[in-house]
């Protein structure tokens, strides 16, 4: 079977077209948390802004390769969230569970379809991608649940801080509210993510 006429190719377009609107949902994120002095939290967000690119990217590059000529139009019908507002807490919260539905419902379903259709290549490319998808899940819930319950920059246990813009650190169980050395506010302090692997 030829890619141009699978429903593999219209998983690829539906796929670029949803890390495309992912990245600018996140980009939205990041913006708010920006403004709202959280500059450490904008930096993860803003990492995985650049994963949702390299996604869509990925996607981009399997469909350009179905054809030799330019594709001028791919019709795709699909649904895609458009959830958030502009609440940063309820933002990662949304986050969270639109990765999570790509990483365990509907990615693995589009890799079912491509090795079933013999594009054992994106098949791959599927499951590698809910990988990553459910480490972008496990990082918006931690950075919702973090600030839902203000153990953001307060720990339990004494931990080294320590400031994105100057690279001083501290041990403490809380953050400072300012840094002693450049005096960047506390949303430049380096957060804190646990890896659950």
């Amino acid at each position: 079977m030829e890619l141009k006429n699978s429903k593999t190719f219209l998983n690829l377009a539906k796929s670029y077209a949803g890390e495309c609107q992912a990245r600018t949902r996140y980009e939205f994120i990041e913006y708010g948390a920006r403004n709202q002095g959280y500059k450490a939290l904008a930096t993860l967000v803003d990492k995985v802004v650049y994963n949702e690119f390299n996604h869509a990217r990925m996607f981009y590059t399997f469909i350009q390769k179905a054809q030799d000529k330019m594709i001028t139009n791919i019709d795709i019908c699909s649904g895609y969230p458009f959830k958030e507002k502009w609440d940063l807490l309820e933002n990662l919260k949304l986050a969270a569970e639109d990765e999570n539905n790509e990483a365990t419902l509907i990615y693995p379903e589009y890799a079912k379809t491509a090795k079933e259709e013999g594009f054992d290549d994106i098949a791959a490319l599927y499951n590698d991608i809910i990988q990553v998808e459910t480490c972008h899940k496990m990082l918006f819930t931690q950075l919702y649940e973090q600030m839902k319950n203000g153990t953001m920059y307060k720990k339990p246990k004494a931990l080294k801080w320590k400031c994105a813009d100057c690279g001083y650190e501290a041990t403490a169980k809380e953050a400072w509210q300012e840094c002693p050395l450049c005096k960047a506010k506390q949303g430049s302090v380096m957060l804190k993510i646990e890896d659950e692997n």
